[in-house]
């Protein structure tokens, strides 16, 4: 059974830093992308970053280029999603979630994990 769980989301002040935590179990690691979705209250969810295990490759989502940065360590079947400069519009739900590709329908999802940046 596919396993996602989030962690390390809180409440920060606007410039600050957070490093959320994605650990995964149940499947294949190295074989499997990982997204990083958020969803702000009454809004639709967004997806903000993915990796593929596999190759490494990267995929940002236009407004946290720059400011977030996505990483996996693979040995310990983990993906991180640093965050840099947040803003106050960062504020929201974030969740990782598993498909084959980035381009996928990520059928696979954790708790999700709530992001507060104060002004």
């Amino acid at each position: 059974e596919v396993q996602l769980v989030e962690s390390g989301g809180g409440l920060v002040q606007a410039g600050g830093s957070l490093r959320l935590s994605c650990a995964a179990s149940g499947f294949t690691f190295d074989d499997y992308a990982i997204g990083w979705f958020r969803q702000a209250p009454g809004k639709e969810r967004e997806g903000v970053s993915c990796i593929s295990s596999s190759d490494g490759s990267t995929y940002y989502t236009y407004s946290v280029k720059g400011r977030f940065t996505i990483s996996s360590d693979n040995a310990k079947n983990t993906v991180y999603l640093q965050m840099n400069s947040l803003k106050p519009e960062d504020t929201a739900v974030y969740y990782c979630a598993a498909d084959w590709t980035c381009g996928g329908d990520f059928g696979s999802w954790g708790q999700g994990t709530q992001v507060t940046v104060s002004s």
